[in-house]
């Protein structure tokens, strides 16, 4: 605890020492060369509108911009709104299509599938670490023309919270930096469920007077330790199930594993750059509005470890300190020359990229008639192209890249065609075909446990095509439909050993969004529908998943300070097949023994705005004892009791 408060004491002093920087900062970020009359001028006006924004009783900081890794721009919004609250989580997303683990920084079940990514490398696998992973789309980028800070607090379950706190300025109208931490520690209601969790970002972008050169990049951290328990023993399941009074304190029932956890650790830096050769006001008249070159440098080292005193459940090992050690080295370098022309009606632009990859392990495994080398290595080059143009009301975009040569095979084709009506509604249509290697976890894994060494060089590429289209329109409804169709699809079976299937899978699926509002009460809800027509054997996902809030908001008081939103939350899906967890694998495998579902998860919250602070309160799972002790996450692993949280975020603007 003490540690989160020097954090905050550090923000909090920092951010008072930079407003006598204030002199230094502007909102006028699209006329870089200003005279100091002018730059003085911009700072009044910035500082008059923020008042006035206040005075009105707005709270979107428009002035305050956020940029996502594909250069679309947002703001800082201090607004309270449902999907703030179903955000409102230590991941920062919404997990209505995950099935949380009982502790908060644990992993999550999924209960759909999502294949918008369009990448075609191998990515490390254990992707149970990965939920709360900052990946380079993840990182965003700040202008802002005063120093601001975000504060977020959330409560954890005995003996822990999550705290992040975030600080970005602009020390001129061209230069921008940030540092954020976020560092979560819950020791849960089990045993062995202690999960601690540490990410540090640091980001900048700059823009030169003349508005040719920029350049963004950031430095990222991420250090994700848990406990790992196996689940509860036969005996305390069935404890649990039945609702045994002597088992009410959790802490008391039995897990597998006494001394399991694993931990991911990971460092990346990330740098982008262009400059344009030609622009639109150069003296040279050209068919070429803009004609940039640039360049995309990324580094990243991953590094999982996995330790534990041997265990019959899990099986055979070399000794009985089991200590398994795996990493993943990748540089990725692009370079690209883009033009915006009437020619092409956009923006095409060409590149080619060169990758190097690094899989290794502390030695070399012998297995009779196997051995499995302590490296893999390889590096691939690939060329391709992308298209982005606005041709009325229609934005039409594609992408289209190959491997032409190295040790991976793999390409991807997407295409997104989106109509817009002015702001009633949008329409995006889009397509996608990606074939990829498999995981490298799956190709090339060691372990002190036996069974758990393999070196795969028959794994053909995962062949994953899809149809999407989408529905968005906040007068109406939101609505969602995807058709995908997988090939050499890969999977971990009921031992959690690698395997590849033949059969294709066939995966539909449907969603839509769509609230009610009469007077100051609002029913929000969103219903999934999802059905495998082929592959079901190895491909799990439930039929249905609703979620049903219903909720008043009202301000409140003289002069309305106090913005109220409070009401309750309904969760379900059906029976299925839910997934297992492989602590040591970190990775979900199938499972035949039971269905899991069917139980519902009521929580009721009570969430509060003054001025530009957030205030949550939560009460999870209110019905569970009522409803039967048939929650889980996953098979032997529950889902969380009753339980009461608290949180709030807390923007600061100097």
């Amino acid at each position: 605890m003490r540690f989160y408060l020097l954090v905050f004491f550090i923000f909090f002093s920092v951010c008072n020492y930079s407003q006598t920087q204030s002199e230094f900062e502007s909102n006028a970020f699209n006329n870089s060369n200003l005279t100091p009359e002018e730059f003085r001028d911009s700072i009044k006006n910035a500082n008059e509108k923020r008042i006035n924004v206040q005075l009105d009783g707005e709270t979107h900081w428009k002035d305050y911009k956020i940029i996502s890794q594909k250069y679309d721009t947002t703001f800082i919004d201090t607004t309270l709104s449902i999907k703030k609250y179903y955000k409102f989580n230590f991941t920062g997303k919404d997990n209505f299509e995950l099935m949380a683990f009982h502790n908060q920084g644990q992993t999550f079940n999924k209960l759909a599938y999502d294949f918008n990514s369009t990448s075609f490398l191998p990515e490390m696998g254990m992707d149970g670490k990965y939920f709360n992973f900052k990946q380079v789309e993840d990182i965003v980028y700040y202008r802002v023309p005063t120093p601001t800070t975000v504060l977020t607090y959330r409560t954890g379950l005995e003996q822990g919270q999550v705290l992040n706190a975030l600080l970005t300025m602009n020390t001129s109208p061209n230069f921008n930096f940030s540092v954020a931490y976020k560092g979560l520690r819950s020791l849960g209601k089990y045993r062995r469920s202690l999960a601690s969790n540490k990410n540090l970002r640091a980001t900048f972008n700059y823009r030169s007077k003349n508005d040719r050169y920029y350049a963004r990049g950031h430095y990222v951290i991420h250090n994700f330790l848990n406990e790992e328990s196996g689940g509860l023993t036969p005996e305390s399941d069935v404890a649990f199930r039945t609702d045994d009074s002597n088992y009410k304190d959790r802490g008391r029932m039995d897990v597998n594993f006494d001394d399991a956890e694993n931990t991911l650790e990971s460092k990346r830096y990330h740098l982008e750059h262009q400059y344009k050769i030609l622009e639109e006001n150069d003296s040279t008249k050209t068919f070429l509005s803009n004609l940039t070159a640039g360049h995309i440098y990324s580094y990243q080292t991953n590094h999982y470890l996995f330790s534990m005193t041997q265990n019959d459940l899990i099986g055979d090992a070399f000794q009985s300190d089991v200590s398994d050690d795996t990493g993943l080295k990748t540089m990725d370098n692009q370079l690209y020359l883009e033009v915006n022309s009437p020619i092409v009606l956009g923006k095409l632009r060409a590149k080619g990229n060169y990758y190097k990859y690094d899989h290794y392990f502390k030695g070399v495994t012998f297995l009779p008639g196997q051995t499995i080398d302590q490296n893999l290595q390889g590096s691939t080059f690939s060329a391709g192209a992308d298209w982005d143009a606005t041709i009325g009301e229609f934005n039409l975009k594609a992408d289209v890249s190959s491997i032409i040569s190295g040790d991976l095979d793999g390409n991807k084709l997407a295409a997104v065609a989106t109509y817009a009506k002015d702001s009633l509604f949008a329409v995006k249509a889009g397509i996608s075909s990606v074939s990829k290697s498999p995981n490298f976890n799956f190709l090339h894994f060691q372990s002190d446990y036996i069974a758990y060494n393999w070196q795969r060089e028959d794994y053909r590429n995962v062949q994953t095509q899809q149809l999407s289209f989408d529905f968005i329109s906040d007068k109406w409804f939101n609505a969602s439909a995807s058709i995908a169709n997988i090939d050499n699809y890969t999977y971990f079976d009921e031992n959690a050993l690698p395997q590849q299937t033949a059969e294709s899978i066939s995966y539909l699926k449907l969603k839509v969004n769509k609230a009610f509002t009469l007077g100051h009460f609002t029913l929000e809800n969103t219903l999934m529908y999802q059905n495998i027509s082929s592959g079901e054997d190895y491909f799990r996902a439930p039929e249905f998943v609703t979620r049903n809030s219903f909720f008043y908001t009202n301000s409140l008081f003289k002069n309305k300070p106090l913005f109220l939103q409070t009401g309750i939350t309904f969760k379900y899906f059906t029976k299925y097949f839910m997934n297992d967890y492989s602590p040591l694998l970190s990775e979900f495998h199938i499972q035949n023994t039971e269905e899991f579902g069917g139980f519902p998860m009521f929580d009721f919250f009570a969430n509060a705005r003054v001025r530009r602070t957030r205030i949550y309160f939560k009460f999870e799972n209110i019905t569970a004892a009522f409803t039967g002790r048939d929650y889980y996450s996953a098979p032997l692993h529950p889902y969380r009791d009753f339980v009461i949280r608290f949180g709030l975020v807390w923007n600061f603007f100097i």
